[in-house]
Protein backbone atom coordinates (compact mmCIF):
# COMPACT_ATOMS: atom_id res chain seq x y z
CA UNK A 1 0.00 0.00 0.00
CA UNK A 2 1.00 3.48 -0.89
CA UNK A 3 0.33 6.10 1.71
CA UNK A 4 -0.60 9.69 0.60
CA UNK A 5 2.04 12.47 1.30
CA UNK A 6 0.20 15.30 3.20
CA UNK A 7 2.15 17.85 1.87
CA UNK A 8 1.01 16.47 -1.68
CA UNK A 9 -2.22 16.35 -0.74
CA UNK A 10 -2.58 20.01 0.52
CA UNK A 11 -1.08 21.08 -2.29
CA UNK A 12 -3.40 19.70 -4.81
CA UNK A 13 -6.06 21.08 -2.53
CA UNK A 14 -4.25 24.42 -2.76
CA UNK A 15 -3.91 23.78 -6.68
CA UNK A 16 -7.91 23.34 -6.82
CA UNK A 17 -8.75 26.16 -4.38
CA UNK A 18 -6.73 28.25 -6.45
CA UNK A 19 -8.32 27.11 -10.20
CA UNK A 20 -12.12 27.47 -8.80
CA UNK A 21 -11.10 31.15 -7.88
CA UNK A 22 -9.36 32.32 -10.87
CA UNK A 23 -12.49 30.55 -12.92
CA UNK A 24 -14.41 32.59 -10.39
CA UNK A 25 -12.82 35.97 -11.07
CA UNK A 26 -13.00 34.93 -15.50
CA UNK A 27 -16.90 34.39 -14.94
CA UNK A 28 -16.84 37.79 -12.69
CA UNK A 29 -14.71 39.90 -15.10
CA UNK A 30 -16.52 38.36 -17.85
CA UNK A 31 -19.97 39.59 -16.57
CA UNK A 32 -18.32 42.99 -15.73
CA UNK A 33 -17.13 43.73 -18.75
CA UNK A 34 -20.46 42.86 -20.32
CA UNK A 35 -22.27 44.85 -18.06
CA UNK A 36 -19.80 47.92 -18.95
CA UNK A 37 -20.41 47.11 -22.86
CA UNK A 38 -24.16 47.27 -22.67
CA UNK A 39 -24.00 50.94 -20.05
CA UNK A 40 -21.87 52.52 -23.36
CA UNK A 41 -23.83 50.97 -25.88
CA UNK A 42 -26.57 52.47 -24.15
CA UNK A 43 -25.57 55.83 -23.90
CA UNK A 44 -25.11 56.09 -27.80
CA UNK A 45 -27.58 57.40 -30.07
CA UNK A 46 -28.34 55.08 -32.08
CA UNK A 47 -31.88 54.49 -34.14
CA UNK A 48 -33.73 51.24 -35.18
CA UNK A 49 -33.83 49.60 -38.62
CA UNK A 50 -37.38 51.38 -39.00
CA UNK A 51 -36.37 54.91 -38.10
CA UNK A 52 -33.97 54.61 -40.68
CA UNK A 53 -35.87 53.68 -43.43
CA UNK A 54 -38.55 56.05 -42.51
CA UNK A 55 -35.65 58.73 -42.59
CA UNK A 56 -34.40 57.21 -46.04
CA UNK A 57 -37.90 57.36 -47.33
CA UNK A 58 -38.28 60.68 -46.35
CA UNK A 59 -34.98 62.01 -47.90
CA UNK A 60 -35.50 59.91 -51.21
CA UNK A 61 -39.39 62.32 -51.26
CA UNK A 62 -37.84 65.23 -50.51
CA UNK A 63 -35.28 64.65 -53.21
CA UNK A 64 -37.56 64.06 -56.05
CA UNK A 65 -39.44 66.84 -55.26
CA UNK A 66 -36.57 69.14 -55.45
CA UNK A 67 -35.92 67.69 -58.66
CA UNK A 68 -39.41 68.33 -59.84
CA UNK A 69 -39.53 72.03 -58.58
CA UNK A 70 -36.28 72.62 -60.15
CA UNK A 71 -37.26 71.39 -63.69
CA UNK A 72 -39.76 73.94 -63.02
CA UNK A 73 -37.91 76.57 -62.74
CA UNK A 74 -35.80 75.97 -65.10
CA UNK A 75 -39.13 76.00 -67.20
CA UNK A 76 -39.95 79.13 -66.33
CA UNK A 77 -36.58 80.85 -66.14
CA UNK A 78 -36.38 79.63 -69.87
CA UNK A 79 -39.98 81.17 -70.86
CA UNK A 80 -38.58 84.35 -69.39
CA UNK A 81 -35.32 84.25 -71.34
CA UNK A 82 -36.96 83.54 -74.20
CA UNK A 83 -39.76 86.26 -74.39
CA UNK A 84 -37.64 89.51 -72.85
Amino acid sequence: MQSENPFIADFAKMMNSAAGTLAGMGREARDNARERFKEFMGDMDFVSREEFEAVKDLAATARAEAEELKSRLDAIEAKLNAGG
